[in-house]
């Protein structure tokens, strides 16, 4: 199955000169769907970590199924004001304007191993962000696996170069 057919391109969203990439399409097809998890679930295996970690919002979606498949806690990390306890904060460029994550200061124990799950990696920043985060509260990054890639932005590639494991299932150019 190519995950690739499911993607819907849509231009100038949410601002002109964006090219967005929407997952519902891919999501609101069970084969499909089921075909992503069973991907991030396969490149998980030769990872090593005890927690699984998604920004908010759609790499919920795909983070929380993966975290029932294979029985591992899962971390939300969100953005600012959304959470009702103690907080570490970071904040962020997107290739569109400024933002704040935040995770619970007791999620993540010293010297855990955290796996990030998103649904779109492009210029880094949020993923950034949220290896701070997983830092921050003591633990230790284990990788990244994003469902979509924009390649030509060089996200992965600025991750990789930071010393992070970087997977990712489809590739699109961001523009």
């Amino acid at each position: 199955m190519n995950l690739k057919d499911f993607i819907r391109s849509i231009p100038d969203y949410p601002k002109k000169g964006i090219l967005f990439r929407d997952i519902t399409t891919l999501i609101k097809d069970e084969n499909a769907f089921t075909e992503t998890i069973n991907q991030i679930v396969s490149r998980s295996k030769g990872i090593k970590f005890e927690k699984i970690a998604a920004i908010e919002s759609r790499g919920f979606v795909f983070a929380s199924a993966v975290s029932f498949i294979l029985k591992k806690p899962f971390i939300m990390l969100r953005k600012k004001n959304k959470l009702p306890s103690d907080v570490h904060s970071v904040n962020f460029e997107l290739e569109y304007g400024t933002a704040t994550i935040e995770i619970h200061k007791d999620s993540i124990n010293k010297k855990e191993n955290v796996l990030i799950i998103d649904d779109l990696i492009a210029t880094g920043g949020t993923a950034e962000a949220a290896a701070k985060l997983v830092e921050i509260s003591g633990g230790e990054v284990a990788g990244f696996i994003f469902v979509i890639n924009l390649f030509d932005l060089n996200g992965s590639e600025n991750l990789i170069k930071k010393g992070y494991k970087v997977e990712n299932l489809i590739e699109f150019p961001g523009h």
